[in-house]
């Protein structure tokens, strides 16, 4: 395959960057669009240019490092990450424009990588358990109805990488928040720090500088681990009930 890149440059974060234009040929269907960048980074090598910075860890759809906008989607034309996207999902002659996650906070630190780290400060804020529960224990120790243990893993699967701010218009990132807040609450061992958790989190949250969420449900469609968008109502609820209980003490 031959295709035309787009692709965002920027020096860093006190720059300004443009697309830079780039020709690659001889690209595998079987490729992942990330060994496609490496194809064209070892290209950009060999030519005595700067190679276009991206993250990237697991190349596995595990650890949430890889963050591109493809043509305008976050992680591109399938519901994946950026390493499971292979290249058998665009054609020959295609023009393919690459891009950083777009939000004010997540600043550019170069090229397409940015910094994810209002991430971090919202997980600890009280994204864990501090509540003492003693070794590991035996299984089925600690009783979990089914209900409540599906709706943990389901939310546990968030790997934190960022699809949903990029893609919402607002640039909120409630669900990744609610992701957290929900897998924790509803299990006993976070039950003692129920209420201070989704407070102490949605506060750093918007101290962030993240927008306000309108549910348009853009972040559930780009989310590549299908974290749906009733995790936001859910913890809207979780917030209420705690700042109604925060007011009676």
């Amino acid at each position: 395959m031959r295709l035309t890149l787009r692709v965002w440059r920027q020096r860093n974060a006190d720059t300004d960057g443009a697309m830079s234009t780039y020709e690659v040929d001889g690209i595998s269907p079987d490729m992942s669009f990330l060994e496609m960048l490496d194809t064209l980074n070892e290209e950009l090598i060999l030519r005595g240019e700067d190679p276009v910075a991206f993250d990237h860890d697991c190349r596995e759809g595990i650890c949430g490092a890889c963050s591109l906008v493809i043509n305008g989607d976050a992680h591109g034309p399938e519901r994946t990450t950026t390493c499971q996207l292979h290249m058998r999902s665009f054609s020959d002659g295609d023009t393919i424009d690459v891009e950083p996650w777009r939000a004010s906070a997540f600043p550019v630190v170069k090229d397409l990588v940015v910094d994810r780290s209002a991430f971090d400060r919202i997980i600890q804020a009280g994204g864990y358990v501090t509540a003492p529960t003693g070794a590991a224990p035996e299984a089925h120790a600690t009783a979990v109805p089914k209900p409540d243990a599906d709706f943990a893993f389901e939310h546990a699967e968030c790997i934190g990488c960022g699809a949903c701010v990029a893609a919402c218009p607002n640039g909120a990132a409630m669900l990744f928040t609610s992701a957290k807040v929900n897998h924790l609450n509803v299990l006993p061992q976070g039950a003692p720090e129920r209420e201070s958790r989704v407070l102490d989190m949605v506060e750093q949250m918007d101290e962030e500088g993240f927008g306000g969420c309108t549910l348009t449900g853009e972040c559930a469609t780009a989310c590549p681990k299908g974290i749906p968008l009733v995790s936001i109502t859910n913890m809207n609820k979780e917030w209420l009930r705690a700042v109604r209980k925060a007011g009676k003490r």
